[in-house]
């Protein structure tokens, strides 16, 4: 017996499918698009669920959050710093069980451009030095990565993930380019001295635009700096450049005038910085024995 009512179409008595997985029912739907949103693609909202692509939505166009000297503001652990410092623990072991690695990657003056066809020009030890510790002492690397602990823990937060990473290669490399004008052409050096010198460079001017308080790291500088100089094998020539280098990238990245255009004035003074030493490394070459 009919009592007048149409009947459902099969449109009407399909299940609600999940958009991006559609072999799964799916009776939860977004707050946000009411598209329906099966248990791998929901997430916690304010109130029920959104699905995963309104999540991402919301994500990229909430607004960035920048530190004082314009990097990208994170919360958690100093990712760089950890990095830096578990690639010079894992490279320091390997020196110990690789024969020949350290003399491989060290640097030397003559390294830079090469010596008459008889040594080979390998410039890129300018860097990787910064990566390498003695290998008969563990105080070395233990100090080095001790002192990045410190300083990272400060400067990468403040400064970005970028600016930081940036900092401290330049660093490194301004060691090796102090030892190239300063040391004899004969000294090969290793360690990640020049790159910390150059994070504690940074920390003064850091400290210095926020109106801290620098005498403690004046005298943490100065003692160390003495100890180059007493206490034989120890560069002091890295620990110079690599202290000017640090302090100039900061003094770019702290005093560069805040608005849009700050990223863009902090990386182009970042890459004077490279610039100029590029040509004390021509400087420095052209000094070098025939």
């Amino acid at each position: 017996m009919s009592y007048g009512l149409p009947a459902p179409d099969a449109e009407s008595q399909q299940a609600p499918v999940c958009p991006r997985h559609p072999d799964r029912i799916s009776y939860v739907r977004c707050q946000r698009c009411g598209r329906p949103a099966c248990a791998e693609c929901q997430r916690p909202a304010a109130v029920g669920f959104q699905c995963v692509d309104c999540v991402r939505e919301q994500a990229a166009r909430a607004p960035v959050r920048k530190t004082a000297f314009g990097g990208v503001a994170r919360g958690g652990a100093p990712v760089v710093t950890y990095t830096l410092i578990g690639v010079c623990v894992v490279v320091f072991l390997l020196q110990l069980v690789v024969p020949g690695l350290t003399r491989a990657f060290s640097y030397a003056p003559i390294y830079t451009a090469g010596a008459g066809g008889v040594i080979p020009a390998e410039p890129w030890r300018m860097l990787t030095a910064a990566f390498l510790h003695s290998p008969s002492s563990f105080l070395h690397v233990a100090f080095n990565m001790y002192a990045l602990y410190i300083l990272g823990k400060v400067l990468e937060p403040a400064m970005g993930r970028a600016r930081f990473l940036a900092l401290y290669l330049i660093s490194a490399i301004a060691g090796s380019v102090g030892v190239l004008l300063l040391s004899n052409f004969q000294q090969s050096v290793v360690g990640a001295s020049g790159a910390v010198f150059g994070l504690f460079g940074a920390l003064f001017i850091i400290q210095r635009k926020r109106g801290g308080d620098v005498r403690q790291i004046v005298v943490l500088i100065a003692i160390n700096a003495v100890l180059g100089f007493v206490v034989q094998g120890i560069a002091w020539q890295a620990h110079l450049g690599g202290l000017l280098a640090g302090a100039a990238c900061a003094a770019v990245v702290a005093y560069a005038p805040r608005g849009s255009r700050q990223a863009r004035l902090q990386w182009a003074g970042l890459a004077v910085v490279v610039l100029l030493l590029g040509v004390l490394t021509f400087v420095g070459v052209s000094l070098l024995p025939v």
